[in-house]
């Protein structure tokens, strides 16, 4: 089967900062990769990326094999089969939880108002904000508004969803409401690239967990390779700081 995601060779830089150095990430259909690395080492920009937030410099993206950095590719539509979630909510602050899930089914996707409510209120109860469609934003808790922003994205229907720090925002007792909805979406064979801090989530999660240093992929394989028995130095020594800050 063709993966839903590959990256080959590709190069970012912001005027003379090398940010993504000749990387290459392939993602199956059902699979959980999830980047771990300090701030700076490309995960956010490899992920911006891949929704053509970023053009890149060299290289090639593909989605469902076809080549999304081709020039000729419409970003609109490439975005249209990827849902993307921000570590800031990015929720429309004058919109209510059920207006900002359904605006792009409706505006972006063409859906019939009728049927993207009801498309949102199944996802807003699933994942416990039922009883918050009315409310706007500043009346939601972090993790709630994160949730809400989860399910916006859940909304279009994506082939294939990013996920850049999701709970890096949260106070610790939040973090945990958003993972589990992540553990759900897992389960249910969602495809998804995750980029996150969280070095246990990504040990429940990953199929495959890439470390990133420099913007390179330094090393890759199942979570219990890379965070238990590393190979690479750099590795090894990103992992014990994690211990010694006490996340992993």
């Amino acid at each position: 089967m063709t993966p839903v995601l590959e990256v080959e060779g590709v190069r970012k830089a912001f005027g003379s900062e090398v940010v993504l150095r000749s990387v290459d990430l392939t993602v199956p259909a059902h699979h959980v990769t999830v980047l771990i690395g300090a701030s700076g080492s490309g995960k956010s920009t490899l992920l911006r990326c891949v929704n053509l937030l970023e053009t890149v410099e060299d290289g090639v993206i593909r989605l469902d094999g076809e080549d999304v950095t081709d020039p000729r590719a419409d970003p609109d539509a490439v975005r249209r089969r990827i849902g993307i979630v921000f570590q800031a909510f990015n929720l429309f602050p004058h919109l209510s939880v059920l207006d900002n899930v359904t605006l792009a089914p409706r505006r972006v996707h063409g859906v019939a108002r009728r049927e993207a409510e009801d498309r949102a209120r199944e996802l807003l109860d699933r994942f416990g904000l039922a009883e918050r469609a009315g409310d706007y934003p500043d009346r939601l808790s972090g993790g709630q508004q994160q949730r809400a922003a989860i399910v916006r994205a859940l909304a279009t229907r994506p082939r294939l969803l990013l996920l850049d720090e999701i709970t890096s925002a949260l106070d610790p007792e939040l973090v945990g409401e958003v993972l589990a909805l992540v553990r759900e979406l897992k389960a249910e064979g969602m495809t998804m690239v995750i980029a996150t801090h969280e070095m246990g989530f990504a040990r429940q999660v990953a199929d495959e967990v890439c470390f990133l240093d420099g913007g390179t992929v330094v090393e890759r394989g199942s979570p219990e390779q890379v965070l238990s028995a590393p190979v690479e130095p750099r590795t090894r020594q990103f992992l014990r700081r994690i211990v010694d800050a006490g996340r992993l």
